[in-house]
């Protein structure tokens, strides 16, 4: 009860400070719209508006979510069955968080064209997180647990499939609540590329070319409550399917998001 009071508590300070902010420092600017005038802004565009960009951004969303998490949690599979393959691994891992999105993006769209840099980027912003998540979950299994696989002549694929993979599954969890609003910043990073004539991306080129300041705001805001619910929907499903280690996989999302 506490917890829910604060957050309320916290988001009322925010649209407090918010309407203080656009009513004096950034009144003559009009860089900063009220509250109210993102709500009118709403109203005057619609649903319809909001959900076709949407729609259209999540789409490429979950395609580079499904693709970049599974490429990550296979490849920690295999880093974990082939020790030697696990500084490769490492290399791909820190290779992808460090390449620039904005630099790798127009390659993806000469080469691809059309909505592929969009599934390529939101795909890429999730690899790392997922892979170092999976790979820490599969290597914390318990030792003793591991031993007595061993005893029984069990291999590193018993291991796997007996111990490994539902010691991983907590941190994996982490791993992918963290990847659900970086696969949606990856789709519009890849929509404002071009190539594309719709999508969250591409309104909110539109929209700040015509100084369309509470449309803009609006967009962002949308990309945030959606972004938002990704992060809640992966951390309940996480809590669902492994309530022995909600204080493990909680302290991984919070590092990761830090």
């Amino acid at each position: 009860m506490g917890r829910r009071f604060g957050g309320v508590a916290g988001a009322v300070l925010i649209v407090l400070l918010w309407t203080v902010l656009a009513l004096t420092a950034f009144r003559a600017s009009g860089a900063v719209p009220t509250p109210l005038a993102v709500l009118r802004q709403y109203g005057t565009d619609g649903f319809a508006f909001y959900w076709h960009n949407m729609s259209v951004t999540l789409r490429g969303a979950l395609l580079g979510f499904g693709w970049g998490n599974a490429l990550g949690i296979a490849i920690a599979l295999v880093a974990l069955l082939l020790p030697r393959f696990e500084g490769v691994a490492a290399q791909l891992a820190v290779i992808s968080y460090c390449i620039p999105l904005t630099a790798i993006g127009p390659v993806i769209l000469v080469v691809q064209g059309g909505r592929a840099p969009t599934v390529f980027l939101a795909g890429m912003s999730v690899f790392f997180t997922t892979l170092v998540g999976a790979l820490l979950g599969l290597k914390a299994a318990d030792e003793t647990s591991l031993d007595l696989i061993r005893a029984y002549g069990g291999g590193r694929w018993r291991q796997l499939v007996k111990v490994r993979i539902m010691a991983a599954l907590p941190a994996t969890f982490g791993g992918l609540q963290i990847a659900a609003p970086t696969a949606l910043l990856g789709a519009i990073l890849g929509e404002y590329l071009g190539g594309v004539d719709n999508g969250i991306g591409v309104a909110l080129t539109a929209s700040q070319q015509s100084y369309q300041v509470a449309r803009t705001w609006g967009l962002a805001l949308a990309c945030g409550v959606v972004a938002g619910a990704g992060y809640l929907a992966i951390g309940f499903l996480g809590r669902l399917l492994t309530p022995w280690s909600g204080p493990s996989r909680q302290a991984l999302a919070q590092g990761g998001g830090a």
